[in-house]
């Protein structure tokens, strides 16, 4: 952060020249148009703004997300399993979630690296040191998306102060970023591990850049801790590098090593914890396993341009990837690096909610997005002849789309009076909780399992009985995994038949216990 800093402050102020080898308006070198070196410098007022906007994205973000929780909208599934396993680093064990393995079938002393391989989260354990609870968490990803907002906006800076000055583009991309509905979906989805992910490839687009390459590697490598599926990230931004005659050994390296992390961390690190390597395969419409599916995508492509739109909705999610920067990351070699998560995704043939706008699995890829939004205008502008009123309008036009679609995602919710209030169902959640004790095993349901969390031992109240001494059940709504509130009323009728006897009733939650 301190390269930042002296970016943003303007103490390192110098003109952007046109390197060996390099094109003016490269994507990852600086911008610019007809030749012409970017020229302009931040100031010390710019520092302030930029330090203003983060402070205050990272307070939305934890306001947003701490009310959910405070009001019982947050879930078991993920928030308890993310809460379990950081607190057991923070006492120096393994990353254990009972509630994760025992729903999911892999007992209850399952190590989350068994499921993804995410070490980077035992960065967290400390803040359990301070509190110890699923807000940490929530706070902890608010700042950690936050972060990233400096780095965008120092990329959309030096791109575009060849044009016009650099700071008429920033700010609007900047906030536009700061809004866009990726950031906004992971907020609301609770936490996860994509909250390392913006902020670091954030740094690794900006510092490749400004020309620090050991940054921009540390911060490529850093993301391979994030998630087993981060080296196909790594991978199409080495695609990017390919293009670019000085950094094709960068890129190739990039591409093979990318590729090579995800297939050791699928296969050898996640099995040695625990887990399977074909747990999360999605892909059985093109074959059993890899090799097959790469072989019948090979050569049977219509069968893969049948995917990419099977169902709907997945063309859906790509349109609206790109909508935030009005497309014009199609016309940047930027774009390449999108390719290999995209095709992650939208080739599955299983776990809908990969393709589905609504979940956090964009937020990977949105600084990505924003960098090859910035530089596709720019290669635009070269064909006009006042390329900087273009460039600015364009980034006036993407501050306006993100305001426009916030109402239609999950920030919205900050705009209606019921998100914030608190009503007789919440009241009774509160005191549906209190009535368990502590210490003891508890089956939860989603809604209560994250406030039950930091002093139980909670298991996630579910379709099979676990015979734990207390259940705290939900039959006021459909909690996951049921299918319905009947099933729901009727596993709680199973258990006042297998003895349990009610201790508390009100507003749908149930409380019952066992001799």
């Amino acid at each position: 952060m301190a390269e930042i800093a002296r970016v943003v402050a303007g103490t390192v102020a110098r003109r952007w020249r046109a390197r060996r080898g390099d094109l003016i308006g490269d994507p990852i070198g600086g911008g610019g148009v007809a030749g012409r070196p970017a020229t302009g410098s931040a100031s010390g007022r710019d520092l302030a703004w930029v330090a203003a906007l983060t402070v205050a994205a990272a307070a939305l973000y934890a306001f947003y997300s701490c009310l959910r929780l405070a009001r019982f909208r947050a879930g078991a599934y993920d928030l308890v399993i993310f809460d379990q396993a950081i607190r057991s680093y923070a006492r120096f064990q393994a990353p254990v979630s009972m509630l994760k393995g025992v729903h999911n079938g892999f007992g209850p002393g399952f190590s989350v690296l068994g499921d993804h391989w995410s070490p980077v989260l035992a960065l967290l354990a400390p803040l359990y040191w301070i509190h110890d609870g699923p807000a940490a968490l929530l706070v902890a990803q608010a700042v950690l998306l936050a972060l990233s907002i400096p780095f965008v906006w120092a990329y959309a800076f030096r791109a575009s102060s060849a044009v016009t000055a650099g700071r008429r583009v920033a700010y609007p991309v900047a906030v536009a970023y700061a809004l866009s509905w990726p950031i906004a979906e992971a907020v609301a989805f609770d936490f996860h591990e994509v909250a390392f992910a913006p902020l670091l490839t954030a740094a690794m687009l900006e510092r490749h850049q400004a020309g620090r390459r050991r940054a921009a590697v540390l911060a490529a490598l850093a993301l391979l801790l994030v998630k087993e599926d981060m080296g196909l990230l790594l991978a199409g931004f080495g695609l990017v590098l390919l293009t670019r005659r000085r950094d094709r050994w960068l890129g190739a390296l990039l591409v093979a090593g990318g590729v090579a992390a995800t297939l050791v961390a699928m296969r050898v690190l996640i099995p040695h914890f625990g887990g399977r390597a074909d747990y999360y395969w999605a892909y059985g419409t093109l074959g059993p396993d890899l090799p097959r599916a790469v072989a019948h995508a090979v050569t049977h492509p219509g069968d893969v341009v049948a995917l990419l739109a099977d169902p709907p909705l997945k063309l859906r999610t790509l349109v609206l990837t790109l909508a935030p920067v009005l497309f014009t990351a199609a016309l940047s070699p930027l774009g390449l690096a999108l390719l290999p998560p995209l095709l992650e995704r939208m080739l599955a043939g299983a776990y809908p909610n990969w393709w589905a706008p609504r979940y956090h699995y964009t937020a990977f890829v949105v600084a990505i997005v924003f960098a090859a939004g910035v530089d596709g205008t720019l290669r635009l502008a070269r064909l006009r002849r006042r390329p900087g009123r273009l460039v600015r309008a364009w980034a006036l036009l993407v501050l306006a789309t993100a305001v426009v679609l916030v109402p239609f995602f999950s920030l919205g919710a900050l705009f209606t009076p019921g998100f914030h209030a608190e009503t007789d169902r919440t009241r009774a959640a509160g005191r549906a909780v209190a009535a368990v004790p502590d210490g003891v095993l508890v089956e939860a349901a989603g809604s209560l399992a994250p406030a039950l969390s930091p002093r139980t031992r909670t298991l996630l109240w579910d379709r099979t009985p676990r015979g734990a001494p207390w259940v705290a059940a939900d039959v006021g709504a459909r909690a996951f995994p049921f299918d319905s509130v009947g099933a729901q009323v009727a596993r709680v009728e199973a258990l006042r038949a297998r003895g349990y006897r009610v201790v508390f009733g009100e507003a749908g939650f149930v409380v019952l216990t066992r001799p």
